[in-house]
């Protein structure tokens, strides 16, 4: 009877092996706080939401909802936490689904879907409004989610963000099978030069967002990962928010680094396109035209990451907008 009891002993813990091999490694990002999850059911899939809220010690009675850029997620935006949270805010720092450390389900993306996410988000956690603060693609989030849900923001925040123009009328088409491909060759070198691209000039300190992008690279799921960024680029391009900023009628800080000249397909046009698109100046200027309650502050010399680039003038510039 002992033998029986060791034989079933070791075959049990044989057979628990597996499991323990092909687990997926942690991911090696720490987040500057506690990483939350909330599940959710998208196109009758299964994902979860990750997000961190981050609660201050003296509370001001008020939330800031952050909104991440295509390349990036919540971490970088640790610094602005700190900032907001000092100041009594609490804070709401989600990774939409499709990035980060939330589900990269196989979907048809929208800019209205991540609307509904983020609104269900902020629902699940008793917030019924909210200063929002979003950057580069958050830009175009926010504005859409903005114009579905006006009654659940406060003030709205787009620093340099995409979407100022419509890529689609100017940037030859792609494919989501010929972006794929071009995903799946992604290494740390091209992710850093093409982030070598936000800033007039690199400093060292920029090196750990690209650590953070290129972490993906050895995460088991990359294959998933790849095929959601090659077709969220799709959205970016099929989903133009530019046409729709007249219909924002919350307060608005347009930040804009006047060195900006981001260009979604940049790589796809001529030099002589290159230089006629991503004018931010101009652009920055046009749509503070168009958004009638809006206030622009340029930053000369910034390039597209002016709370990165120049944390103190992006500071300053929310004490004077924000309560």
């Amino acid at each position: 009877m002992r033998l029986y009891f060791l034989i079933c002993f070791v075959l049990l813990s044989w057979c628990a092996l597996p499991a323990q091999v092909t687990a997926q490694p942690a991911d090696s990002i720490q987040y500057p706080h506690p990483v939350h999850y909330l599940s959710l059911t998208v196109e009758a899939k299964p994902v979860r939401m990750a997000y961190m809220d981050v609660k201050p010690a003296k509370p001001n009675g008020q939330t800031a909802l952050l909104l991440h850029g295509k390349n990036f997620n919540g971490y970088y935006w640790k610094d602005v936490i700190s900032w907001l949270s000092n100041r009594g805010y609490r804070v709401i720092v989600p990774d939409q689904i499709g990035w980060g450390k939330s589900s990269h389900p196989n979907l048809h993306y929208s800019f209205h879907q991540l609307a509904t996410n983020t609104i269900h988000l902020l629902d699940t956690l008793g917030i019924k409004q909210t200063f929002v603060l979003a950057h580069s693609m958050g830009g175009m989030l926010a504005t859409r989610l903005t114009l579905m849900y006006p009654e659940r923001v406060i003030k709205l925040v787009l620093e340099n963000p995409i979407g100022l123009e419509d890529y689609k009328t100017f940037v030859p088409y792609q494919t989501i099978e010929q972006q794929y491909q071009k995903e799946l060759k992604a290494t740390y070198a091209s992710y850093k030069q093409y982030q070598h691209s936000y800033y007039p000039v690199w400093k060292p300190e920029y090196e750990a967002l690209v650590k953070v992008q290129a972490s993906d690279l050895q995460k088991p799921d990359f294959k998933d990962i790849a095929w959601t960024n090659a077709v969220t680029y799709q959205m970016i391009y099929e989903q133009p928010v530019s046409y729709e900023f007249s219909r924002v009628t919350v307060p608005t800080l347009l930040i804009i680094g006047q060195a900006d000249r981001t260009i979604v397909g940049k790589a796809l046009l001529s030099k002589e396109q290159q230089s006629r698109y991503g004018q931010y100046p101009a652009l920055g200027r046009q749509t503070a035209r168009e958004i009638k309650s809006s206030k622009l502050v340029e930053l000369p010399g910034v390039g597209h990451i002016p709370h990165i680039q120049v944390p103190d003038q992006y500071f300053k510039a929310l004490g004077s907008f924000l309560p």
